[in-house]
């Protein structure tokens, strides 16, 4: 019995199949045809002349056979589109078994206490702690030095120092619990030549370790203020392209993926939650005072009478107006980046857990020493009792007589 003629449709599908799926192999799966079957429709297309149609779009056909055939083509798109799209949810959700990000923080950080008493909720803010950079001590006069080591150390001090004061400084105190703001550049990466040549380990290495550490920080807060709420920003020192990405700027950092392995380690841990936004910034409030946490890498510029403050306050003064705009206004704006403390009612500039190093000393900047901000948000008066974190062990200290004055 001879085999039915071809007509135009079937032929003008195969090309147009081959074009949409460049292999003949993937082009005869999305028409639910053998390969042997496609193959002499295609080359029967091609002696008739036929081309692909503008769009390569499958064609319709009112038969049966063709509505079949156009059903499984378009099934197989779908297919293929859902493979290629693997976002910020796709990742969370499905590659690392987490739900999407809170959009509002725990309810003990907006619910005013019912008692009289309360001392208010502290926040540690870390930030700038380039895990694997190396700072030689023999190249900036013997100020500072830094190491994986001494990194550890410092982070160590940093949390029992915090609690420290916070529970042994103040009279009766009362927290529901603590803000661990997470503010960038918690790894060196290897963005200039000169940090791949002299970082201690390479950046996947410097990742794994912090992580580490940043659990015991984590898991210590906890255990001594009950709750621990960490929103989380990326810098620009963990990125793995050459220039910092305003599309997708997230999902090319180290930092980022940090924060997803932090939250899948304490996802059954009802004390512990994240806020990790898919932008540049992240957007809090406690007991009503409003936070915006960014790096501070997108303020540019300074002189040598100012400093750092023209570039924040400008870029402050940017964000403000912005955020007026989408209704999302902030009381006070937490960034990182600069390694110079500043804490004011409108802004709190970060240090660094790194210190003064090779770059600030050969560039004339003041001298910063390792410290970290940390300050209490009171329900009626807003942020008090602002304390630096010296995060040194063997920082100097002053001793003398509680007060003194010159005659």
């Amino acid at each position: 019995m001879a085999a039915k003629p071809l007509t135009d449709f079937q032929l003008q599908q195969a090309v147009n199949a081959l074009e949409a799926y460049k292999t003949a192999i993937d082009a005869a799966k999305s028409l639910g045809l053998p390969i042997a079957t496609f193959n002499h429709r295609l080359r029967a297309a091609k002696v008739a002349g036929f081309q692909p149609s503008e769009d390569a779009k499958i064609l319709e056909d009112n038969t049966i056979e063709g509505m079949k055939s156009t059903i499984r083509a378009l099934e197989a798109k779908i297919k293929q589109a859902k493979k290629d799209t693997i976002d910020d949810d796709y990742v969370k959700e499905k590659i690392l078994k987490l739900a999407a990000a809170p959009v509002d923080p725990p309810s003990w950080l907006i619910k005013k206490p019912k008692k009289a008493h309360t001392t208010g909720v502290p926040t540690i803010f870390a930030s700038d702690w380039h895990w694997g950079e190396v700072v030689d001590t023999k190249q900036i006069n013997g100020v500072n030095q830094y190491d994986i080591t001494i990194a550890q150390d410092r982070a160590q001090y940093m949390i029992e120092t915090t609690i420290n004061i916070l529970k042994n400084c103040f009279a009766n105190p009362d927290y529901p619990g603590i803000v661990f703001a997470l503010g960038g550049d918690m790894v060196s990466g290897d963005i200039h030549e000169e940090l791949s040549v002299t970082n201690e380990v390479e950046i996947m290495p410097a990742v794994i370790d912090l992580w580490g550490v940043l659990v015991w920080c984590i898991d210590t807060l906890a255990n001594e203020f009950g709750n621990v709420f960490v929103p989380c920003v990326t810098g620009n020192h963990g990125r793995n392209t050459q220039k910092i990405r305003a599309k997708g700027r997230n999902y090319t950092s180290f930092d980022w993926l940090l924060y997803q392995f932090l939250q899948k380690r304490f996802e059954n841990d009802s004390r512990v939650q994240f806020l990790i936004p898919s932008g540049s910034d992240a957007y809090y409030a406690v007991y009503g005072h409003r936070y915006l946490l960014t790096h501070g890498d997108q303020f540019r510029g300074g002189d040598g009478m100012i400093g750092a403050l023209g570039p924040i306050i400008r870029g402050d003064h940017k964000k403000r107006s912005r955020n007026a705009q989408i209704d999302t206004e902030y009381d006070t704006l937490l960034l990182g980046h600069w390694h110079q403390l500043i804490q004011l009612q409108r802004l709190i500039v970060n240090g660094s857990l790194k210190g003064y190093d090779e770059y600030a000393y050969s560039a004339n900047f003041p001298f910063e020493p390792p410290r970290q901000a940390c300050w209490i948000t009171h329900p009626e008066h807003g942020i008090i009792f602002s304390m630096p974190i010296l995060v040194d062990r063997n920082h100097k200290h002053t001793e003398g007589e509680w007060i003194s004055w010159k005659n």
